[in-house]
């Protein structure tokens, strides 16, 4: 899987959320949503759909299931 500082620096963050309510890692979250917001994305249905339509490229730079 190839690295980028900008998810090392977000997966040094503590994740503030319940262990049941954890899907994804929180670094994976965000690095997806400042991708999915700085190709034009403007609303969380529009950053989910960013990440279905390039999945493939995400699964190798993310930990996606």
């Amino acid at each position: 899987m190839l690295r980028s500082s900008l998810y090392d620096y977000f997966a040094k963050l503590s994740d503030p959320r319940l262990n049941r309510n954890k899907k994804h890692n929180l670094a994976d979250i965000i690095v997806l949503s400042i991708l999915a917001v700085t190709c034009g994305a403007e609303s969380w249905d529009s950053i989910e759909e960013f990440g279905k339509v390039r999945i493939d490229f995400l699964k190798k730079i993310l930990h996606l299931l």
